[in-house]
């Protein structure tokens, strides 16, 4: 077994989260396994990008309070 960061983990429990949430708001007679899949590489690729940005944004901020 691969060894997992943490930063690894929470990336993928946030996609998951990100997934239910968004395949328990679409109708039932719209679910099937392709707009499923779709939506769970979206939410894997958004909970990577979000986690990203806050990442960058929270170390410039950090990086300017220490310049100060």
């Amino acid at each position: 077994m691969a060894n997992i960061t943490v930063l690894e983990e929470i990336i993928k429990e946030i996609g998951s989260e990100l997934y239910q949430k968004w395949y328990n708001a679409v109708p039932e007679d719209q679910k099937t396994e392709e707009t499923s899949k779709a939506m769970a590489d979206n939410a894997n690729e958004t909970a990577i990008f979000v986690i990203q940005a806050f990442m960058y944004k929270f170390n410039e901020a950090a990086d300017q309070l220490k310049d100060s």
